[in-house]
């Protein structure tokens, strides 16, 4: 059967269980046959046995049947602040647990919930900290000194800076469910995905990068002079440790403060890391050196702009922290 004359309509698939019901075959056996057949697009076992169940009681129809509904009526001002009473007083309160209480359709609650009181569910945020009002100025100090910083020389700024980070590559790291979505007409069924592990076996990349690209991608010949750049990184122990700091200033590099639980800012981290995991997610690598070559190839491909754009990005970054005293960035 091909696959457009196996997407039956619900009142289709009812018939055929009605039809194999009156023989006498069980909701067990209907839905076998009916997934041999129509493979995909077969309702489910729980609908399956809803419908014989019925049809053994005696149904004939297989229409839905027609709903009473209730009147508009019911979205009043009194119902709208009932409910919003309701929802202040538990803000993790369910539909179904309104509409009991009140006595009306979730579909009516969800409407008043949504229309009249403009609300809507959602989840909380993860961030890396709770910050202190002490983290929060340090943050909102450390923006506010780089806004001052770049001035109207957004330009010069980012083609002196030179930032530094490390993160792990693993062989194979699946993709997430939301980047697995995708479009399927209503009467069809949700795709099926096998949940699979990331994989033990991993590599740490250290890339090194500014607004020319990272530094595998570049000759010596063409990297500025070192006395005129500034290094900007995150406030990891590697990079904070005594020896480190003072590498950095033997060898003429200025400093950029960063402020402690702040990847919001650190540059590889909202900007290169996810770019490149996003890339690299869902492939499969044999060992070391192909994960090596997946991540030269990555950004060997990539223009000066791309680079470029990653750093002006903290400009806009700062400004929004600013804007928020020091509080963490929404994606």
């Amino acid at each position: 059967m091909s696959a457009e004359s196996s997407n039956l309509s619900n009142i289709e698939h009812r018939a055929i269980i009605k039809y194999f019901v009156k023989k006498g075959k069980t909701p067990k056996e209907i839905f076998e046959d009916m997934v041999s057949v129509l493979q995909e697009s077969a309702p489910s076992y729980t609908m399956v046995k809803k419908w014989a169940r019925l049809f053994q009681q005696g149904r004939e129809s297989c229409e839905d049947d027609p709903r009473p509904g209730r009147p508009v009526t019911v979205v009043t001002e009194e119902n709208v602040r009932k409910i919003e009473k309701l929802v202040l007083a538990d803000q993790r309160i369910k539909l179904w647990q309104i509409a009991e209480e009140l006595q009306i359709s979730k579909e009516r609650v969800g409407e008043i919930i949504h229309e009249h009181m403009n609300m809507r569910k959602i989840s909380a945020r993860w961030i890396p900290k709770m910050l202190t009002p002490f983290d929060k100025q340090w943050r909102l100090q450390t923006s506010k000194v780089f806004f001052q910083l770049v001035g109207d020389n957004i330009d010069e700024i980012c083609d002196r800076i030179v930032t530094v980070d490390e993160t792990w590559v693993r062989q194979y790291d699946p993709e997430s469910k939301q980047e697995s979505m995708q479009w399927t007409k209503k009467e069809e069924r949700p795709p099926k995905k096998f949940k699979v592990q990331k994989s033990a076996s991993k590599l740490m990349a250290t890339i090194f990068w500014d607004s020319e690209g990272t530094r595998g991608s570049r000759t010596e010949a063409t990297w500025e002079v070192i006395a005129r750049s500034a290094v900007l990184q995150d406030n990891a122990s590697v990079h904070t440790a005594r020896v480190s700091r003072q590498a950095l200033k033997d060898t003429g590099f200025s400093e950029i403060d960063h402020p402690p639980y702040s990847p919001d800012l650190a540059l590889s981290d909202y900007f290169l890391f996810s770019n490149l995991k996003k890339e690299l997610r869902d492939r499969r690598f044999v060992d070391d050196n192909q994960m090596k070559m997946a991540v030269e190839s990555h950004f060997d491909c990539k223009e000066k702009e791309y680079f470029l754009g990653g750093l002006k990005a903290l400009y806009t970054r700062c400004e929004k922290y600013i804007s928020l005293e020091g509080d963490y960035i929404e994606k």
